[in-house]
């Protein structure tokens, strides 16, 4: 199942996708905690702008891959099998406008992952 977006990215509509098996398919392909990192990426970017970031190379890196992940994850058959095939297929790539919409989208799938747990007490009598 899971929940998806569309953000436009260079002027090219991308699918993301957020579901239960981000994590595993994040941790299988980087061997990295995708909660810690999306944590560490929100703490870095913050409230900056464009103009004044002080994201490191590992950060960027970091988003880029989450940022694969997910668009991997909703059109498997049209994202390319390398983060850097993927991204070879746009101009720019701004931190700044696509994390905060990847964000809200897995903060979107965090909650009716949580809604659903209590959906399911309130059925089971538990």
């Amino acid at each position: 199942m899971g929940l998806k977006k569309t953000v436009q990215i260079d002027g090219k509509d991308v699918v993301f996708k957020a579901s239960a098996a981000i994590p595993r398919i994040y941790r299988l392909k980087f061997q990295r905690d995708i909660y810690k990192d999306l944590r560490n990426l929100e703490q870095a970017v913050g409230n900056s702008d464009e103009g004044q970031s002080n994201l490191d190379l590992f950060s960027l890196e970091m988003f880029e891959n989450i940022a694969y992940i997910m668009a991997k994850h909703a059109e498997p058959d049209k994202v390319p099998d390398s983060p850097e095939e993927w991204l070879d297929e746009f101009n720019t790539f701004s931190i700044y406008q696509v994390l905060p919409e990847i964000i809200k989208l897995w903060g979107l799938n965090i909650q009716s992952d949580v809604e659903s747990k209590k959906n399911f007490a309130k059925v089971s009598g538990k």
